[in-house]
């Protein structure tokens, strides 16, 4: 049971003490089932990538970024599985706690823009496949790549101020939002981030998505009455059903890991603030279960490190090959040029 704690009264007299032992269980063993399975995807993503991809496509370009800014992530994880299986002792200096916290939402944001720009590519070139021959480029992708790198490092760089450790009786804790007094600044500060860095991406991903589900079955309708002999073109047309189901996957991995999380931490964040206003209608015991659905979901957002490249594998053809060591070529007609687009995640 969530019980005020008494030696942070002097700072906030309605901060509420919860009971988290769980925690110090289900962190560490997620984030080291993370650290395991998502350095070797995507290890090995990286390495397909850099040392057997020949030709560098657009959907190439942002794959990378995303294996990179994952990859990044992981290698923090081994400083937080000590840090959680040690119940909240951080041992470890300020600097490396703001850098750990910073990677995290770093990684968070960085992955659901990188998606939402895959996302944006595969949508232009099943429904504009002409047009995708002069929007779809490498250099363009280079480009909106280190554009996304940039928004990512100047919207997280409040992290680095508001993420901060704080000596308790025998324990240094490293704060995953902000020293209590902080708390009201740092609200505003994530309020907005989750505006702009996951509602706004998520629902163009959606759209995207959706009409590209709307666009292939279209495609596939049309085809079912035409001649026998039009097998390439039946072909094209089993290809793309079978992109439907990878939008499919794409769409609930999104909502798995990313959704759960904001959901529950815009729920936990705002039902803190309104504590601190009116302490009747918000108890420490509902504050507490809360913090509970926010602690569960967070594992489900670090595990889109592990998610991404299994996609990347499932999705691309020519990744595939390039893993085998075997060179297939695959000629298509105009009228199949979506294709070419929705074999590439």
């Amino acid at each position: 049971m969530a019980t005020p704690d008494h030696n942070l009264t002097t700072i906030n007299p309605l901060y509420c003490k919860f009971q988290e032992d769980f925690k110090y269980i289900l962190l560490p063993v997620s984030y080291a089932l993370v650290f395991v399975f998502g350095l070797a995807l995507n290890g090995t993503a990286l390495y397909v990538i850099v040392f057997r991809t020949r030709t560098w496509k657009p959907s190439t370009i942002y794959m990378f970024n995303l294996t990179m800014c994952d990859t990044l992530y992981i290698l923090t994880l081994p400083f937080l599985i000590y840090y959680y299986a040690d119940e909240n002792d951080w041992p470890f200096s300020e600097p490396l706690c703001k850098i750990i916290r910073f990677l995290f939402y770093a990684n968070l944001y960085g992955s659901i823009l990188f998606l939402c720009c895959i996302s944006l590519h595969r949508f232009i070139g099943i429904c504009y496949p002409v047009r995708s021959l002069y929007w779809l480029s490498t250099r363009r992708a280079k480009f909106i790549s280190a554009a996304v790198w940039g928004v990512v490092l100047v919207c997280q760089g409040p992290v680095l101020y508001f993420s901060r450790i704080r000596d308790k009786n025998s324990s240094r804790t490293c704060y995953d939002t902000t020293s209590p007094e902080l708390f009201d600044d740092f609200l505003v500060y994530s309020s907005v981030i989750s505006v702009l860095m996951f509602a706004l991406p998520f629902m163009v991903v959606l759209v995207c998505n959706g009409l590209m589900v709307r666009k292939l079955l279209e495609f596939s309708w049309r085809s079912e009455g035409r001649a026998e002999g039009e097998r390439c073109t039946l072909s094209a047309c089993r290809s793309k059903q079978k992109s439907v189901k990878m939008i499919i996957i794409v769409l609930a991995t999104f909502m798995l890991c990313f959704l759960p999380f904001h959901l529950t931490r815009s729920l936990y964040y705002s039902f803190r603030y309104l504590r601190q206003i009116s302490p009747q209608q918000i108890t420490c015991n509902t504050l507490e279960a809360i913090n509970v659905a926010y602690k569960v979901t967070r594992p489900l957002a670090s595990a889109n490190s592990c998610l991404d490249p299994i996609l990347y594998f499932l999705a691309g053809q020519d990744i595939r090959s390039n893993l085998t060591k075997k060179s297939r070529t695959t000629t298509h007609k105009a009228g199949s040029m979506g294709l070419c687009m929705t074999t590439q995640l």
